[in-house]
């Protein structure tokens, strides 16, 4: 079963995703926050695999819940939002949120969503991969936020498998493009993020395009 934390301070709004993701089998609902801090809470209480976390909440945001949450390594954060502002979305990546869903999004979408994110796999929603690319193409020359040093502990490989991190592919686009298992993809996936500290395959993204690789 896929524990998830549902944080949304509107009523109506979070009974709806509770139902949706009730709906499913393989989904249970541990907990419900109606506030960041509440969210941060119940996290280290419930240590759910997953908090579904809306992004302007009082008390604390959305953004600085899932840093906490991320940096306490309690749970995997997926962002959901009416809000597709840029500002929201990289203050939200930047942060370790492992995906970042629109709230208008379907049902079957959400709970795809959260089955990939258990899985490990970084979900961003169509509309948001587009803006993330336009702003890296956007601004080709500025200086990388990321220190290109960090790499000098990656293998080729793993330097292969992260450039095409950072261009969205699953793992099974990953194990076609280079000519590996799927399995064997996942394996250095894990072995990148340890090694470059990171919490998710999203954050790897961000630094890959951040660093141009």
């Amino acid at each position: 079963m896929i524990r998830v934390l549902v944080a949304e301070d509107q009523s109506a709004v979070r009974a709806g995703l509770v139902l949706i993701l009730r709906s499913a089998p393989d989904i249970e609902v541990a907990g419900e926050a109606a506030d960041g801090e509440r969210a941060v809470e119940l996290a280290r209480e419930l240590r759910p695999d997953l908090v579904l976390m809306d992004v302007q909440m009082p008390r604390l945001d959305g953004v600085s819940a899932t840093r906490q949450i991320v940096a306490e390594r309690l749970a995997d954060v997926l962002v959901l939002t009416t809000f597709d502002l840029d500002e929201y979305v990289f203050g939200a990546l930047r942060a370790g949120a492992a995906g970042f869903l629109l709230k208008h999004a379907e049902a079957r979408e959400l709970l795809a969503a959260v089955r990939a994110v258990a899985r490990g796999e970084g979900v961003v929603a169509p509309a948001v991969t587009r803006r993330l690319i336009a702003e890296f193409a956007a601004a080709p020359v500025r200086e990388p936020k990321a220190d290109p040093a960090v790499l000098d502990a990656l293998t080729p490989r793993e330097r292969e498998v992260l450039s095409c991190v950072g261009q969205g592919l699953s793992n099974g686009e990953i194990a076609g493009r280079l000519g590996m298992a799927e399995g064997t993809v996942k394996s250095h996936v894990s072995r990148l993020l340890a090694k470059l500290e990171l919490r998710s395959r999203v954050q790897a993204a961000v630094l890959a395009q951040e660093l141009g690789i």
